[in-house]
């Protein structure tokens, strides 16, 4: 199954295009375990339990896991096995890209040996840094290539205005047409709704299926209503994911409550109402 079928399957199979964002802070973590690796799988192992049934894929942050060390590492591998089990897609975010050969080896890392169904890859190396990773869309893997990324330093490379007048981003974007097969999609962050649309429109007006990984609402400050109503006048809604990390991790903060896992549950709930499929 091609990677994009399989996001659309699932979709449509939970009723969401909601991801799951894990990216583990040992003291957010609301119950007391000295090994850290455990800490991390049994926090994500509940939660993944609450959500599988009701968001379209997860997407862990290989720093936040590889911070922790070896324990941290073991964790991940034990989160993206459960992930697995629970028919979940997963996307690796570990922003990957370097020259090809070191690009090969990270992309046989990705998907040997994390079992990955696809992962986050940086573009700015050019051609030969992310043909590694694309080339195994070909066997069912997904690539989302940074195009306009959520953070707020993004508009210091991506918005700087090339010599034909068009902004760095938009050139990344043409780069995605020109590299795409099925299971090349765009890393689109949620805090500028216009650029979304923009890019979102660009992407259709090429005829490229291009699945969009969304980060950036709930804390950062994006609104998954808004960008549930772009999506959808855009195109086929159920191949992109909107993620939210910090909102569904430790959404039990906000409600003053240890019930880690069904607080998760809940903020889920709260943004499939807002996405509305």
């Amino acid at each position: 199954m091609n990677f994009t079928t399989k996001l659309r399957k699932s979709a449509e199979k939970n009723n969401s295009i909601v991801c799951l964002g894990m990216d583990p802070v040992i003291e957010k973590i609301p119950f007391e375990e000295k090994n850290n690796g455990k800490k991390i799988i049994k926090f994500y192992g509940d939660i993944i339990e609450a959500v599988a049934g009701n968001v379209s894929a997860v997407k862990p942050n290989y720093a936040f896991f590889a911070q922790y060390g070896f324990p941290g590492l073991r964790a991940l591998k034990k989160v993206i096995g459960i992930s697995r089990k629970k028919k979940l897609p997963v996307i690796l975010d570990a922003k990957r890209g370097d020259i090809g050969k070191s690009s090969e080896a990270y992309a046989r890392e990705v998907f040997d040996f994390w079992k990955a169904d696809a992962v986050t890859v940086s573009p700015y190396m050019g051609t030969d840094s992310v043909e590694p990773f694309i080339s195994r869309c070909s066997s069912g893997k997904g690539v989302y290539v940074l195009v306009r990324t959520s953070n707020t330093g993004a508009s210091d490379l991506q918005e700087i205005i090339s010599t034909n007048g068009k902004k760095m981003l938009i050139k990344v974007a043409e780069k995605v047409v020109e590299w795409h097969k099925d299971g090349v999609g765009a890393v689109v962050g949620a805090t500028n709704p216009e650029e979304l649309k923009n890019i979102s429109e660009f992407f259709s007006s090429a005829k490229k299926s291009v699945p969009l990984l969304i980060p950036g609402v709930g804390s950062q400050g994006g609104s998954a209503k808004e960008v549930a109503a772009i999506l959808k006048n855009i195109g086929d809604i159920k191949i992109h994911r909107i993620n939210s990390s910090s909102g569904i991790n430790y959404a039990y903060k906000k409600n003053e409550t240890n019930d880690y896992a069904g607080a998760a549950a809940r903020a889920v709930k709260e943004l499939n109402e807002e996405i509305t499929l």
